[in-house]
């Protein structure tokens, strides 16, 4: 069904805390996981919830991607993950599945498909796509971008300040003359290593990025103080305002709790500047305050664990990342008790200490050009043998969001149908998407998906996959190294209880 598009009422926009919000619903507690002295957000998985009295959820749009490549990191290595590691909603944003261009006068396409659930056959799987709209090349505005730059001792590994460098020299292959680039660095002391420049000498923003050698504590706050009052003062109005924040995350001078440097970056955000964070190295790596900062400072999150993820990241996708195309975007879904007895919303999971807030209400995201979200539900019908009509609704969806540099509010609505389709006649890459999420609830040992295997997930993943996507394939290449590591932990416990 098509989307029907048009401009809010005005209202406040919602105070950012959850990633996901199901009305009047209290979670239950767990404990966090930390690996070395790498840290995660402790989070509590989405559990079903019943229709009858709690038909309304949501959830952000976003477009982070930084839990595919870590999880991928800890598996090359030959190691198990901790769970909160984990977030399925960025496995599946990493693939950008199924892309279709949204109607000219739009800004999204919303589109819906319900099939069989392949982990469990007596639920239903709903499958909700968003498509934000691509940017004209022609129109993309100008901008002013702040690179960021921990330079401090903790950088001194190849897989960190090195890979960084080789990141930031990619990403000046894309600028144009009315672009303008600083680097701000923190380390023995915070600096403006390169004053602001426009985007056509090339020559001089490389051998400024060349230049920064690791040395020193980890100034955080006053490096994104500094780096904030930079893009300020080069301020385009109606252009893409960003600081890039490059780091492991381990701050250790000026504020440094996750909550501190929240605020701080959200003071900044209503300066109208964007906060994309890529996270390097392992070890000290600090997940859990990149993503807070990410979400704070209204942007987004990468993790590059190689040359060819910076690649990706900062050149394949560089408009994706660097350039929004909506602001804010925050989607709700109104299930039909009729049909749906109970649901649960696969990843978006919460932070533990925000669903203890009972102030917490839901968090929009910023959305970039041409990306395209998957969201999948897990649906217990009220009966399963019913035949249903393409007139009934399954679902009805409000997705919320604000244009760049625009204060108003808007919406596009979307009705899901309750047509069934059958899991093996699904476009492949819904099929592809499914094996994803279940690879996650594996990897997260979620008491949901016991009922299939690594097996499981490696046979979906092969019957749906492009035998010439190189990305497909190193993800069932991932499947089964993560069989081969989680095998021999079972068996380990197996012989320790022995």
């Amino acid at each position: 069904m098509k989307a029907i598009h048009a401009s809010a009422p005005s209202t406040p926009a919602p105070k950012k805390s959850l990633l996901s919000l199901t009305k009047d619903l209290r979670a239950t507690d767990r404990k966090g996981w930390t690996v070395g002295a790498e840290t995660y957000s402790s989070l509590v998985e989405n559990d079903f919830v019943p229709a009858t009295r709690f038909p309304e959820t949501g959830f952000a749009v976003t477009i982070d991607k930084a839990s595919y490549s870590n999880v991928r990191r800890f598996l090359n290595m030959g190691s198990t993950i901790p769970p909160d590691a984990v977030r399925i909603e960025e496995l599946l944003n990493y693939f950008n599945f199924g892309y279709v261009d949204p109607p000219r006068d739009s800004c999204f396409l919303l589109h819906s498909n319900l099939s069989d659930c392949p982990w469990n056959p007596n639920h239903e799987l709903l499958f909700l796509q968003i498509c934000a709209r691509k940017l004209d090349p022609s129109r993309i505005p100008p901008a002013n971008l702040v690179f960021l730059v921990d330079v401090s001792g903790s950088m001194d590994l190849p897989n960190k300040l090195p890979l960084l460098k080789s990141a930031f020299k990619l990403l000046v292959n894309n600028l144009r003359p009315i672009d303008t680039v600083s680097i701000v660095t923190y380390g023995s002391s915070v600096a403006v290593s390169l004053q602001p420049t426009s985007g056509q000498e090339r020559k001089k923003i490389l051998e400024a990025i060349e230049d920064l050698v690791p040395g020193g504590a980890t100034p955080g706050e006053a490096g994104i103080r500094a780096a904030y009052r930079v893009a300020k003062s080069q301020l385009i109005r109606g252009g893409n305002n960003r600081v890039i924040l490059a780091t492991d995350g381990d701050f250790n001078e000026g504020e440094t709790s996750e909550e501190e440097l929240e605020k701080l970056v959200t003071q900044y955000k209503d300066w109208g500047v964007y906060l994309t964070c890529l996270g390097v190295g392992m070890g000290n790596y600090k997940d859990s305050k990149l993503e807070a900062l990410a979400k704070k400072g209204n942007g987004n999150f990468a993790y590059l664990d190689n040359a060819m993820e910076a690649e990706k990241v900062l050149v394949r996708e560089f408009t994706q990342t660097v350039y929004a195309v909506a602001d804010d975007a925050y989607l709700n879904i109104d299930f039909n008790p009729g049909l749906v007895k109970d649901y649960r919303l696969i990843g978006f999971d919460n932070k533990e200490k925000v669903l203890s807030d009972t102030l917490s209400q839901l968090q929009g995201g910023e959305v970039g050009s041409g990306h395209s979200l998957l969201a999948l539900f897990e649906v217990i019908p009220v009966d399963a043998d019913s035949v249903r009509g393409n007139a009934d609704r399954l679902a009805r969806v409000v997705l919320n969001y604000r244009l760049p540099n625009d204060r108003s509010p808007r919406v596009s609505y979307y009705e899901c149908s309750s047509q069934m389709t059958p899991f093996e006649k699904l476009q492949p890459c819904y099929r592809f998407a499914s094996s994803i999420a279940l690879f996650g609830g594996l990897l997260k040992k979620s008491r949901f998906m016991k009922q299939a295997d690594w097996k499981d997930a490696i046979l979906m993943a092969e019957r749906s996959s492009d035998p010439g996507d190189e990305m497909q394939q190193e993800f069932i290449a991932l499947i089964e190294k993560a069989r081969k590591i989680y095998g021999k932990s079972h068996h380990r416990k197996r012989d320790e209880e022995d």
